[in-house]
């Protein structure tokens, strides 16, 4: 038996009909696109959230790295103050001592009577402050390097309060 179709003639077997049914069936075709979709969806979904840890451990990596450069740099910089502060303080210890020098030497060609002034003043103050006088007339020498030793050890107090105050900031 032949059956007729809209496409044209042709010899169809009379067990298409199932066939025929099952393309008839919206609702389950429907539903079998909807499940079809829906295991798209869920893949995609999949997908996404890898890229998007991908991108994220990436992202965390970069920024890794920039703190680590940001922390190089600030450690450089930080060593390039300690230097300078450390050149600036033996600068000033050498003229301080140079200068030292200088005021001995003319202390010794005015010693005699710079000597004697000290003496003088000697007479009029008490035991214990007559002794240190006495002491600076006899020996003007370690007086004067313990007086540069002091402005130095002082500019290295200023330097080092520099630097705590810079890694604070």
């Amino acid at each position: 038996m032949t059956k007729r179709t809209a496409h044209g003639t042709g010899a169809r077997p009379a067990g298409s009909a199932g066939a025929f049914a099952a393309k008839a069936d919206l609702k389950g075709r429907t539903r079998a696109r909807a499940a079809d979709l829906k295991d798209k969806a869920g893949t995609l979904a999949v997908h996404l959230r890898a890229g998007a840890a991908r991108t994220g451990h990436r992202v965390q990596g970069q920024a890794v790295r920039g703190g680590h450069t940001a922390q190089e740099q600030v450690l450089k910089a930080r060593h390039v103050l300690q230097e300078r502060s450390l050149r600036a303080g033996q600068a000033v210890q050498e003229r301080s001592l140079k200068a030292g020098h200088a005021v001995q030497e003319r202390v010794g060609r005015a010693g005699r009577p710079a000597a004697e002034a000290g003496r003088g003043a000697e007479g009029s103050l008490r035991q214990p402050a007559r002794m240190v006088v006495g002491a600076v007339v006899r020996h003007p020498r370690p007086v004067l390097i313990a007086g540069a030793a002091l402005a130095a050890a002082g500019i290295a107090a200023v330097g080092r309060g520099v630097l705590r105050r810079s890694r604070h900031h």
